[in-house]
């Protein structure tokens, strides 16, 4: 019976007994929240806040002459070079070695390119034997000729005591008189064989091609193992050039002007030329000369522009867009200083005149300037600026000195 009883009071269920604790599955989600905002946080600061401030900006550019100008006439045109050449070799060959790649820069008589000088040594050596030849014999007729004068003179002596003969006499006068000539003719002979030897140096000189004068290669026409020749192409295996040099300090602009407007050009006349690549660089130019000659085609008349201002960005044949200036004579002529910018470029900060300059971290300077008049969209800044340098246009007020900015598509 106790047995009984206690296999049902080990049965029994203890109800005031509490339940064991469930799983901790809360805090770890809150955990996991809590990671996701501290990376969506780091994700913000490193591209979002570090991406910097959108900005538009523009290049100051060099204020360039003084006085007012307008525009009286618009023309376009090409770049073009005065002092360009194709340089070849004065002889056919096969170039051993060219020098010279596209772009590169060379000095007035720096080797360019050689041709195989095999054919002009041979010739070189073949005239220095012949030198050393005619030399041999005008020694032998020397000698030959200092015997015959001592035995004139010997029998001339003799023929007057009456020991020899006359005739004797006369024909050593006569074998003096040939040695003589032959003499004269065996210097000639070593002239002759002097000059072949030079000849044949110049023509080893003349596998040596050489800039004629300094500029930069624009095109590299042969390679090695190539035949060149200046006389013709000779079909497709034939190069006639070695490559093209232009004087870059030679650039200038040719435009076609309309017969019915060349009366408002003239020579000196000043002119703002634009190259279409850069359409912001405002180049200041003059007019050199008006050809004296009509294109009956185009109705047109060629007009010679001078670049003031020499850059690497020039380059031939760049399309330009040249506009002939009048000058104001009631303004003063004065060079104007300084450079141009947009005229929302020029802010007040702090009852200061200043620019937001852009250095090559992206990052701006607020920079103290000296502004100057404004015409039109433009503003002149007198001082504290350099042309070329990078400046911010309408900068929001929130723009502080040393901020990241990032230029608006």
């Amino acid at each position: 019976m106790n047995a009984s009883s206690e296999l049902l009071r080990q049965l029994r269920i203890e109800r005031d007994t509490a339940p064991p604790p469930p799983p901790r599955r809360g805090l770890w989600i809150g955990l996991g929240i809590a990671a996701v905002v501290l990376l969506a946080a780091g994700a913000w600061l490193a591209f979002g806040r570090d991406r910097g401030v959108e900005v538009r900006t523009a290049t100051a550019l060099a204020a360039g002459g003084g006085g007012s100008a307008t525009s009286v006439l618009d023309a376009s045109g090409y770049v073009v070079a005065r002092r360009m050449a194709t340089v070849s070799a004065k002889v056919t060959g096969r170039v051993k070695e060219v020098l010279i790649e596209e772009g590169m820069r060379v000095e007035e008589g720096q080797v360019l390119a050689r041709l195989d000088p095999v054919d002009a040594e041979q010739q070189l050596a073949l005239a220095a034997s012949q030198l050393e030849a005619a030399r041999s014999q005008l020694g032998a007729v020397q000698a030959q000729l200092k015997e015959a004068e001592a035995n004139a003179v010997r029998l001339q002596a003799l023929a007057a005591q009456k020991l020899v003969s006359q005739a004797q006499y006369d024909q050593a006068v006569a074998q003096r008189d040939t040695l003589r000539s032959q003499l004269a003719t065996a210097q000639r002979n070593v002239r002759v064989a002097e000059d072949g030897l030079r000849i044949a140096g110049q023509g080893v000189e003349n596998t040596i091609v050489v800039a004629p004068f300094s500029g930069v290669i624009t095109a590299k026409a042969a390679q090695e193992g190539e035949i060149v020749s200046p006389l013709s192409a000779g079909g497709g295996f034939t190069r006639t050039g070695i490559g093209t040099i232009v004087d870059m300090d030679s650039l200038e602009v040719e435009v076609d002007v309309g017969e019915a407007y060349i009366g408002r050009v003239r020579p000196k006349m000043p002119v703002e030329a634009t190259l279409n690549s850069y359409p912001d660089w405002k180049i200041p130019a003059e007019v050199v000369a008006i050809i004296p000659a009509a294109d009956r085609g185009k109705a047109t008349v060629k007009v010679r522009v001078a670049l003031k201002e020499k850059d690497p960005r020039i380059v031939p044949d760049m399309g330009v867009t040249v506009s002939f200036l009048e000058r104001d004579p009631g303004r003063d002529e004065a060079p104007r200083r300084g450079v141009r910018v947009p005229a929302a470029a020029v802010v007040e900060r702090d009852g200061a005149t200043v620019v937001f300059v852009v250095d090559e971290r992206q990052r701006v300077e607020l920079r103290p300037v000296q502004a100057g008049d404004t015409v039109g969209q433009e503003r002149e800044v007198l001082s504290g600026l350099a042309p070329g340098e990078t400046v911010v246009v309408g900068p929001p007020e929130r723009l502080a000195d040393g901020d990241r900015v990032r230029t608006a598509e």
